[in-house]
């Protein structure tokens, strides 16, 4: 089963360009160069495939890859995973 962590990687790597050696659980947002419009980009891209409800006051400038992994799985319910199991990680442009 996709973790939570591993789609965050794959999707930083994917859909925002990402330096794959870059993406370190406690790399912060604002380290791997997002800016807010692809901070909210992301925030959407990760509520819809999981499923969960993420406030905009989450996502701060020293949030860490770790800590938005760790919202997202304490929303899920034990053994939860992706809404859409066959869904991509949005990478469709």
């Amino acid at each position: 089963m996709e973790t939570v962590s591993q789609y965050l990687v794959t999707l930083l790597v994917d859909k925002f360009d990402v330096d794959p050696d870059a993406v370190k659980p406690g790399s912060t947002l604002v380290e791997l160069e997002l800016d807010s419009l692809a901070v909210v980009e992301l925030l959407v891209t990760v509520q819809e495939r999981w499923g969960v409800e993420l406030d905009d006051a989450d996502a701060g400038d020293d949030l860490s890859i770790d800590q938005l992994a760790r919202l997202v799985a304490d929303q899920l319910p034990r053994g939860g995973g992706p809404v859409d199991a066959a869904a991509d990680t949005g990478t469709a442009r």
